[in-house]
């Protein structure tokens, strides 16, 4: 973790600037200088890990039903980006570019943050309840194997943490993996958790904005006991000052480049 700033996490991509989750939007994370990248996974019905957060495609695509529903060639046939308001932005984007509208696979990611040539961090959620349960962290960690990520080195540029509110989803992921560090998010505080106790080895917590402002003691407890803290999703002034003060290890943001610049980092 870095000692005299926050690590900056582009959460779904440069999301604010570019439809969430194309590859267009962490190409963009990446050149805006973010630190690292975030991203949701879910599995399609043919067992390929996809990154799209809600459980059904009707907010981020022009299809409907349920991700987990769909094989990976129905879901590539869909448009994933023309909802976002920077749709049109280019007259001269005539077809789309497909790196703005098209489905990203988790596979394809992982390849474009190799092809970057740069130090990356990327966060990847599991995201459940799902039909496909223990599944999800099976083939996650067969993928990251593929990419030589599964077992961590310390000379790789490319470090993958994973994510999740699922703890029983963190105990599979140090099973299979356990060089691979994990965050536990939190959207509420279960009991344990404001004493700094963190489930099934994770070393981070992922809590909300929200709770550094009802908890303002959290980070602290945390720190306390040795874990760190990445907190989400910080997008104004407020919420980065509050994290600031707070001492958080990383924030998770839509808005990369609006983060480094308040940070001072050209």
């Amino acid at each position: 973790m870095s000692a005299d700033r926050p690590l900056v996490f582009a959460h779904r991509g440069s999301s604010e600037a570019l439809p969430e989750h194309t590859l267009a939007a962490y190409l963009r994370a990446l050149d805006e200088g973010a630190d690292g990248l975030e991203c949701d996974v879910r599995l399609t019905r043919d067992g390929h890990l996809v990154c799209v957060h809600d459980r059904r495609l009707d907010r981020t695509s022009n299809g409907r039903g349920l991700v987990s529903g769909k094989t990976l060639a129905e879901l590539d046939a869909l448009d994933f980006g023309s909802w976002h308001p920077s749709a049109g932005d280019d007259p001269l984007d005539d077809p789309p570019n497909p790196d703005r509208t098209r489905l990203l696979t988790l596979d394809r990611l992982l390849g474009a943050v190799r092809d970057s040539g740069r130090e990356v961090r990327l966060l990847i959620e599991t995201k459940h309840p799902s039909r496909y349960g223990a599944d999800v962290e099976r083939r996650l960690v067969e993928l990251l194997g593929r990419h030589g990520l599964a077992a961590p080195r310390p000379d790789d540029p490319v470090r993958v943490t994973v994510m999740s509110f699922a703890a029983l989803a963190l105990r599979r992921v140090r099973t299979l993996a356990p060089g691979v560090p994990t965050v536990y998010l939190l959207e509420l505080l279960p009991p344990g958790v404001s004493r700094g106790r963190l489930p099934f080895g994770a070393r981070i917590a992922g809590p909300g904005i929200g709770l550094l402002r009802t908890r303002p003691q959290l980070v602290a407890a945390l720190r306390a006991a040795g874990h760190g803290t990445y907190v989400w999703t910080v997008n104004t002034e407020a919420e980065l000052d509050l994290a600031l003060a707070q001492g958080v290890d990383g924030v998770i943001t839509d808005r990369p480049r609006f983060v480094l610049d308040r940070l001072g980092v050209g």
